[in-house]
């Protein structure tokens, strides 16, 4: 009987065990049951849900939520992300208004707004982008604004329009250090992002953008990130844990210990980067409403 060859298994990852230190609470309360319901009964998608953010019980319970607009498909397939990719459906264009209003009846002080991909659209959603902060503005003309926006594919007359309408911050992140960004974020390109923020410097916005951490990534190479950005006129930078949020995405391969956050903050504050948020649960929107203020020598 012939002998068929051994071929090795790819060898398997080995999945690290949680710290302590991620453990969140599971969201209750009035206010967070009140948010729920005005998110279900608008039809409004969000990012707390539909990117599992370990912080929606804590940001849900103060009446406080991150809309994402354009619907909840994305077009682009990044490894680390829970959002759904396919085919979106038709632009709503009415959603604008539907944001508003709930901001209004949420009565949110400081709102933030992201946005799947809509890489299929020539505008690439900049114009409902747009719509949305008018009519927040109308309708809360006392709440500021983050908006946390695409790349657009490059195509700079797109993010003109959100310099039109200033918002108060305007965030692209980054998301992972250099080498890692075509594992991490397929479709996109790291100086691209990084001409994102340039860009929206030049045009007068106060700018913001986030990395997580645990992707294989080293301590050289994040610090180099942060200095990257702070080149390219980042005023605000946020650092965090990478989670998995399913077995499908990339796994994490280390978690990252809350005194290297704060060492990170610190060379961050001592490279001249405005604010610095750097912590195991960290997100993006996470005190989003404190970093329309410098953040220089907070303790």
């Amino acid at each position: 009987m012939q002998e068929l060859p051994v071929v090795a298994a790819e060898p398997a990852v080995q999945r690290v065990k949680k710290p302590d230190w991620l453990r969140v609470k599971l969201p209750i309360g009035e206010n967070y049951r009140q948010v729920r319901n005005l998110v279900d009964t608008h039809k409004l998608h969000t990012i707390c849900e539909s990117g599992n953010c370990p912080n929606m019980g804590e940001c849900w319970g103060a009446g406080t939520a991150t809309f994402m607009i354009l619907g909840n498909v994305c077009t682009r397939s990044c490894g680390f992300c829970a959002v759904a990719t396919g085919r979106p459906e038709p632009v709503d264009w009415d959603e604008p208004q539907r944001v508003a209003e709930a901001i209004y009846l949420m009565k949110v002080k400081h709102a933030v707004i992201t946005s799947v991909d809509r890489d299929e659209l020539k505008d690439g959603g900049s114009i409902i982008w747009a719509n949305t902060v008018n009519a927040v503005r109308n309708l809360n003309p006392g709440t500021t604004m983050e908006t946390l926006i695409p790349d657009f594919r490059g195509q700079w007359e797109n993010l003109q329009r959100i310099i039109e309408v200033a918002p108060e911050v305007v965030s692209h992140n980054l998301e992972t250090v250099e080498r890692l960004t075509k594992k991490v974020r397929i479709q996109a390109k790291y100086h691209r992002s990084l001409e994102v923020i340039r860009r929206l410097k030049e045009g007068g916005m106060r700018t913001k953008s986030g990395i997580m951490l645990g992707l294989g990534e080293t301590k050289e190479e994040v610090i180099q990130a942060m200095q990257d950005l702070h080149d390219n006129g980042c005023d605000v930078v946020t650092l965090g844990q990478y989670l998995q949020p399913t077995p499908k995405h990339l796994p994490v391969l280390r978690f990252v210990h809350p005194d290297e956050f704060a060492e990170l903050r610190e060379i961050g504050y001592n490279m001249g980067i405005d604010y610095v948020e750097a912590g195991p649960l960290v997100r993006s929107s996470y005190h989003a409403e404190k970093h329309i203020f410098s953040g220089r020598n907070k303790g």
